[in-house]
């Protein structure tokens, strides 16, 4: 694909496969192509890398923070659970969600927990809000430890940030989904890869091994399940559509 931009005459020219467009440079269609493309680079240079929260690393992007905030507050969950716990940021910024709400509290899930990490994550004047679960998320010792934790009648939002094969997701899918409550969600994030296959850092696999990819066919399985974008609760623009890390990751029981 080609781009011409050109802020004289204020267009937005894209090239792809023979196809010719072009767009007002000030339009939502030129947004969203250099939005695209502002990922793709983006995520290349590791921009994701350069955040945190209360002190620890978070390697998110910062709208799909806020987004996912938004979800958090409407729904309540008496329990968010996380497969992924890296730095521990994610599980910081959802522990300072649950305190800001005065409800909820945090699981998170890692097949390794670096130390130094979780000394980190254990001083931290949040971590009575958030339970460390060391093993495989997609172990059967790890997802029934895991379910035990979660009381009879307990909302639950489950976010699923480790292992971001196909194979993986679709099996952490699976072993969590029963633990979704109606109107909550199970997330698979960083689908964005399969946009990512041909940038430098990326790997040509990606084209259809991705999270995106795992939770339209789980879907399509379950119609208990739908895939959906959260809406915005505001919006005084004509834009509609997230820039995210996490494209067709979230899935809402219905």
């Amino acid at each position: 694909m080609k781009l011409i931009l050109d802020t004289e005459a204020k267009t937005l020219i894209e090239e792809q496969n023979g196809v010719v467009r072009q767009f007002d440079l000030y339009s939502k269609e030129a947004f969203e192509c250099l939005s695209r493309q502002w990922v793709r680079v983006g995520w290349n240079q590791k921009y994701q890398y350069t955040f945190s929260w209360m002190g620890r690393p978070i390697i998110q992007l910062p709208e799909d923070m806020i987004r996912i905030q938004e979800v958090i507050y409407r729904v309540k969950p008496d329990v968010i659970i996380e497969t992924g716990v890296a730095h521990g940021g994610s599980l910081i910024f959802y522990a300072s969600l649950c305190k800001a709400m005065e409800k909820g509290r945090v699981i998170g899930i890692d097949i390794e927990i670096r130390p130094h990490n979780r000394k980190a994550i254990e001083a931290h004047e949040l971590f009575g809000y958030i339970t460390l679960v060391e093993g495989s998320s997609t172990g059967a010792d790890i997802v029934s430890k895991v379910k035990a934790m979660v009381k009879p009648g307990e909302t639950a939002l489950v976010i699923l940030d480790s292992n971001h094969t196909k194979q993986h997701v679709a099996d952490e899918l699976e072993a969590y989904c029963d633990l979704v409550t109606p109107g909550s969600y199970i997330v698979a994030t960083d689908g964005i890869m399969f946009d990512l296959h041909d940038v430098p850092r990326g790997a040509a696999d990606w084209s259809w091994n991705h999270p995106t990819a795992a939770a339209a066919e789980f879907a399509q399985r379950h119609p208990e399940f739908v895939i959906e974008q959260p809406s915005w609760p505001f919006n005084e623009s004509g834009l509609t559509d997230n820039i995210s890390h996490w494209p067709g990751a979230w899935l809402r029981r219905i």
